[in-house]
């Protein structure tokens, strides 16, 4: 008799926990998990001074562009490595050393990786000193007019 009782009660002390959890559970007011509709980007902190990207003027092309292909690759978010590998991959052993230069800019003198994707994306506008050639080539990459897969970063 007292095992009975024991057994039932210890049942339901598990119970109660799981049955109170599914009823929070679909309690849940869904509106609250919908992605916003804009994107919000807070401005950068002045009382953060973002260092200078040091240019490397007697860097011979061929190390400029191996440095550019390492870093397109380790971005430090996976939307920037996809698409910059993707693109360093496609274009870079054809880019002279202005155009290496350009797009050397563009991904080490922009303090926000965010930024880069939002205007590769068209989502936000690129300022002018960004809005280069380069810029227009990686806008049309990411386009993917020919409907390539890119999960995967390129192999080496």
């Amino acid at each position: 008799m007292l095992r009975q009782f024991i057994v039932s009660t210890v049942g339901r002390r598990l119970q109660l926990p799981m049955m109170a959890q599914s009823r929070l559970a679909s309690n849940l007011d869904k509106t609250e998990y919908t992605t916003p509709g804009e994107i919000v980007d807070y401005d950068d902190p002045p009382h953060l001074p973002v260092p200078e990207y040091p240019v490397r003027p007697d860097e011979p092309l061929e190390t400029r562009k191996q440095r550019l292909l390492y870093q397109s690759r380790k971005r430090g978010m996976l939307e920037n490595d996809l698409l910059l590998s993707t693109f360093v991959a496609k274009h870079l052993k054809d880019f002279n050393a202005e155009q290496t230069a350009e797009y050397d800019q563009l991904i080490n003198g922009v303090s926000n990786d965010w930024d880069i994707f939002y205007w590769a994306t068209d989502t936000k506008p690129t300022p002018p000193q960004f809005d280069t050639e380069i810029m227009r080539l990686l806008k049309e990459h990411v386009k993917n007019h020919e409907k390539v897969q890119r999960i995967r970063q390129p192999d080496l």
